[in-house]
């Protein structure tokens, strides 16, 4: 099981989604921290949890995704979800390994 680069997209997902970069400061005026997540646009009003750890490239592949989920890996708003088919709406945060984002 591999973990991808942040930020990676697949073609797969590009007209479903499309990721941004970390934004150059938060809306509170301050400069955003590790721990702060990284955005994940959606243009659809759901997504599938394994699709999202795909499209954020927390996972390389489908199959990642689906071990990472069932090995309570993930977690979404700080509970572990192990539905790899969980539908995720704008503002849930998914964390992996120490990485999380938030749907946008």
């Amino acid at each position: 099981m591999t973990v991808a680069a942040p930020g990676r997209l697949s073609a797969r997902f590009g007209a479903l989604a499309v990721a941004e970069a970390r934004p150059a400061r938060r809306d509170d005026g301050r400069m955003p921290g590790p721990h702060d997540p990284r955005d994940v646009a959606i243009r659809e009003q759901t997504i599938r949890l394994g699709q999202l750890l795909k499209l954020a490239g927390l996972a390389d592949s489908g199959s990642d995704a689906r071990a990472l989920v069932q090995d309570g890996a993930v977690t979404v708003n700080g509970e572990i979800d192990t539905r790899r088919g969980r539908q995720l709406r704008r503002g849930d945060i998914v964390a992996v390994g120490g990485e999380s984002v938030r749907v946008a």
